[in-house]
């Protein structure tokens, strides 16, 4: 196409939740940058426009919404004139261990978590399946090792590693050309992790916690993550699905 934008993921079109901050704004810039068609989405509207040109398309989207999912895929299928690629980043966090989780918050962390990646990932496999995509789920090392405090956190996020490798082997199986893979980080220099941290009595001290569970003796940074995000989301990785990839300075090979 003449004037298309050179660049890893030239000519494609992506769909990235969670787009206004953290790991999915990192994402957006991103893949911009690669040459990709960016719809982003999220709950927090000022911060998808602060996204600026990094984003093609621009959505407000609660991801436990299941009929919100079809218009979105919609809207970019209608806006781009393809899918293909969805990076399902929108997340929440809750502290709480087997004994002070609610039922009320261990449903709204899974609602979000767990059943936002399902939502998405059905609605993208009806989009991708004629031409074939790249689905990418943001897991967490919660997801693969346990911590006493984040009891529904690390619930939604294993939900998440494990619905990866089924709808893998389905589109796989299937013929379908659809590649599903999840990404698993550790403690990231998130909005949400910085948040946490400056609400804590002795934010100091757990801001020391958090670098040194990781061997390299710090936390991540997005782009980190984005850049694990890109080469699942480009062809460099034709023949991965169904796997995970940490990003985590070495925490989980403890």
């Amino acid at each position: 196409m003449a004037g298309a934008k050179a660049g890893r993921l030239a000519g494609k079109a992506a769909l990235i939740t969670g787009a206004a901050s953290g790991i999915g704004r990192a994402t957006a810039a991103l893949f911009h940058g690669e040459g990709a068609r960016v719809a982003a989405t999220d709950l927090n509207e000022a911060g998808l426009k602060a996204l600026g040109e990094d984003a093609d398309l621009t959505l407000a989207q609660d991801v436990t919404d299941e009929t919100r999912w079809r218009e979105v895929i919609d809207e970019v299928v209608a806006a781009f004139g393809r899918l293909d690629i969805l990076v399902n980043s929108a997340g929440i966090a809750a502290l709480g261990n087997i004994e002070t989780t609610t039922l009320a918050d261990f449903r709204k962390v899974n609602a979000v978590n767990a059943e936002g990646v399902f939502l998405g990932c059905r609605e993208a496999v009806r989009a991708m399946k004629e031409r074939g995509g790249s689905i990418v789920n943001l897991s967490s090392v919660a997801g693969i090792v346990g911590d006493a405090s984040s009891f529904a956190y690390c619930a939604s996020k294993g939900a998440v590693r494990l619905m990866t490798k089924s709808a893998a082997l389905h589109c796989a199986r299937a013929g379908y050309q659809i590649r599903v893979n999840s990404v698993h980080p550790s403690f990231a220099e998130t909005p949400m992790v910085l948040e946490g941290i400056a609400r804590a009595r002795d934010p100091e001290r757990i801001r020391a916690g958090l670098m040194r569970a990781a061997p390299m003796g710090r936390m991540g940074k997005p782009e980190e993550v984005a850049n694990m995000i890109l080469f699942l989301a480009s062809g460099e990785s034709s023949f991965t699905t169904g796997a995970e990839f940490t990003v985590d300075g070495g925490l989980t090979a403890q």
